[in-house]
């Protein structure tokens, strides 16, 4: 389980629901339903995470709520 923030929300340009993983530098996916893009940002994540690794760079702690003004 990550405890990354995810932000879910809806793109009228993509006619899809876009969630983001903003402490992951482009960690992103879509989805038709909020449920599914919250399913394909997990898988993304994994990824994320497992290129890092394989790459040497440094994979960041979670956070928890991050604030945006």
């Amino acid at each position: 389980m990550f405890r990354f923030e995810v932000i879910i929300y809806w793109s009228n340009d993509d006619d899809a629901f876009i969630a983001e993983v903003p402490e992951l530098q482009g960690c992103m996916a879509d989805g038709k339903s909020y449920q599914e893009a919250l399913a394909n940002v997990e898988v993304i994540i994994r990824e994320w995470i497992k290129t890092a690794k394989e790459l040497g760079r440094p994979i960041p702690q979670p956070k928890g709520r991050l604030v945006f003004a």
